[in-house]
């Protein structure tokens, strides 16, 4: 059964890849066969039936003649006579296949030829005939019937041998059937066969034909198509043909050749457009961010995923509405869907939301991308980050109401004053009058150092080159010393300064350094109540080369240090920005909120960054670095919080804040 099935199988499998015109052509092939096959057989059947009742009417007469002949002789019992007349009658046709003469009890007593062999091959008798008293069913004296032999068809003739009314006995003649029929009837079968043959053999031979020379090339053909078709243009047909399919297989491999050559051609090309444009996404400062027509995120560029810190998660195939902060998301959504919508093209938002790293503003661009034939293909967003203007913003106000705030006051005073004097100046004592001009005079100086800090941050912000020269640090802290000496007295406050015997000459210029001391130690005497302490070190130092760890850097450390009220941590990590004024909060000293600004800027121009360090009710030191004359060189490109170390002195609850360009 198994075997069966795997042969109907393969006969299915084998006939699925016949063409179409094959599958025809076999069919049609068939049913002319089947046709040709049964008017065949059809034919010999007719042949063959007319040649059996030709042979039965023979065996009959056949009978009938030699029964006519015999009766009277076996009447008489003269069986010698009738073998004699059997005998010639026998010899006398080679139809005749066997004579046979039974008593009216059906025992054989006489046949030829003679022989029990014989009798039991041609009749299956044993010496005896038996028949029904009326085989016939009627009163015809004869019985006919065929037996196949392997020599052929035989036509037996039983025939009652009867003499006036006296049942004799039964004669029996078997005939061969008639030679030209049997040969017609073999001829016609075997030209039947050899044409059915011939036929399929013709079917079978341009099937096999059709397969090597026309299907097989075509199916090559086909699938060569499907995979150019695919985009594999590498594929090719290796086929030995010749003629106008050999032609068509050569102009195939030719395409496919210019097809593989033209696609590397093109995604070189595409390569190198991908590559630029997603150099260029990544180098935008912006964050820029591309939506599918659902809302999911298709490309996102390093900005974007640092503004909306996307770090450990992949964005890429999420719907956006699922991984926007909250308040971003409710701001933006409806938004979003009406421009999917095709409802609107674009928006602007700014929006103020909280993530990890702190509450930031963010500015929202999203505008619809559109096909040719307008349709919605995406959004396009961009994402920035405005937090630093916004905080710049809010520092200009500030400073704009604290500049205002200093010109009014000191403005306002020196009108007065100076009315007073032009109004009544005859009526005041030359006293009061050296007093109305002293705190005019003083404030006019307060409202100079005013235009000058702010002067001199927008010249240190600018492009301005300094000329940076071996400086020795003590004639700048000397300068510092003498300058707020007086100032130090007046508060009552000591004034001193630590300064290593073999310092060595720093790389800077020496009036941007001056600048420095000057506005660290103004701030240090301005937090620093009566009795207490400011203080200026300078020593040398070592630390490692970042760029060779097996070679030590030289430095001076510059330290200002005080035992004044202190800054809290919160404040530290502001007191550098510009207008930022702690007095706002914490005390009610005067001041524009530009000096420690300042400061950074100048440190930063030695390639350095400027430290704090203060505890509140403690005091502060502020302390940086500068580069050894002789080694400006192997200062590093990059300055970290890494490059430098502590203070000579900190203690265990102090915080440290690093001011970075």
């Amino acid at each position: 059964m198994e075997l069966f099935l795997r042969a109907i199988a393969t006969v299915r499998q084998w006939w699925s890849e016949f063409t179409l015109q094959t599958k025809l052509m076999a069919l049609v092939t068939l049913m002319v066969s089947l046709l040709m096959s049964g008017v065949t057989f059809w034919a010999v059947n007719d042949i063959q039936t007319d040649a059996r009742l030709s042979d039965t009417r023979f065996g009959r007469d056949l009978a009938l003649l030699l029964a006519a002949n015999v009766s009277p002789l076996v009447a008489q019992g003269d069986r010698d006579e009738v073998a004699r007349l059997s005998k010639k009658f026998f010899d006398s046709s080679s139809s005749v296949r066997y004579i046979l003469y039974a008593d009216p009890d059906g025992d054989i007593y006489y046949g030829i030829p003679f022989s029990v062999s014989e009798v039991q091959n041609s009749l299956s008798l044993r010496r005896r005939i038996q028949l029904p008293e009326n085989p016939l069913g009627n009163t015809d004296s004869t019985w006919v019937k065929q037996h196949n032999t392997p020599q052929g068809e035989v036509t037996d003739v039983f025939v009652h041998l009867d003499h006036e009314g006296e049942d004799l006995g039964i004669l029996a003649i078997g005939t061969n059937p008639n030679p030209t029929a049997v040969v017609s009837s073999s001829l016609t079968l075997d030209v039947t066969t050899a044409v059915f043959v011939s036929i399929w053999m013709m079917v079978i031979l341009g099937a096999a034909s059709n397969v090597v020379t026309i299907t097989r090339p075509l199916k090559e053909l086909v699938v060569g198509v499907q995979s150019i078709a695919s985009g594999n243009f590498k594929q090719r047909i290796d086929l030995p043909f010749g003629g106008e399919l050999g032609e068509l297989i050569r102009s195939f491999n030719d395409m496919a050749k210019r097809l593989e050559s033209y696609e590397e051609q093109n995604i070189e090309e595409l390569t190198a457009e991908k590559a630029k444009l997603e150099a260029l996404v990544s180098a935008i400062a912006d964050g820029a961010i591309l939506l599918d027509s659902d809302l999911k995120v298709i490309l996102a560029n390093p900005a974007a995923i640092k503004i909306l810190q996307w770090q450990d998660q992949s964005a890429i195939g999420i719907d956006i509405m699922t991984i926007l902060p909250k308040a971003v998301n409710t701001e933006i959504s409806m938004p979003l869907m009406e421009i999917a919508k095709g409802e609107r093209e674009g928006a602007e938002f700014r929006i103020t939301t909280v993530l990890e790293s702190g509450e930031i503003s963010l500015r929202f661009l999203i505008m619809s991308v559109l096909s040719a034939s307008n349709t919605i293909k995406g959004i396009a967003m961009t994402v920035q980050d405005i937090t630093r203007e916004v905080e710049l913003n809010a520092a200009q106000s500030r400073f704009i109401s604290n500049v205002s705030h200093e010109l009014r006051t000191p403005l306002f005073n020196i009108k007065s004053f100076i009315e007073t004097l032009y109004e009544y100046g005859d009526e005041l004592s030359d006293e009061q009058k050296h007093e109305f001009l002293d705190t005019a005079n003083r404030e006019t100086d307060r409202l100079t150092r005013l235009v000058n800090d702010v002067l001199d941050l927008s010249r240190l912000e600018s492009a301005r080159q300094y000329r940076f020269d071996a400086t020795d640090l003590y004639q700048p802290i000397d300068q510092t010393l003498r300058t707020y000496q007086l100032n130090a007295r007046d508060k009552g406050i000591e004034l001193q300064k630590e300064i290593d015997l073999d310092i060595m000459p720093a790389w800077g210029n020496y009036d941007l350094l001056l600048q420095v001391l000057g506005n660290l130690v103004g701030n240090a005497l301005k937090f620093t109540s009566s009795g207490g302490m400011v203080t200026i070190r300078a020593y040398n130092r070592q630390e490692p080369n970042p760029n060779n760890p097996h070679h030590l850097i030289n430095r001076v450390r510059v330290e200002v240090s005080d035992t004044g009220s202190g800054i809290s941590l919160e404040d530290q990590k502001r007191i550098f920005d510009r207008f930022f004024r702690i007095e706002n909060k914490v005390h009610t000293l005067e001041g524009t909120g530009l000096g420690l600004s300042i400061v950074r800027n100048i440190v930063e121009k030695h390639h350095s960054c400027v430290h704090v360090q203060s505890e509140l009710g403690v005091g502060t030191t502020f302390w940086f670095d500068l580069s050894v004359f002789q080694d400006k060189c192997d200062l590093p490109e990059v300055l970290t919080i890494e490059s430098f170390s502590q203070p000579k002195q900190v203690s265990s609850g102090d915080v440290v804040a690093i001011a970075y360009p």
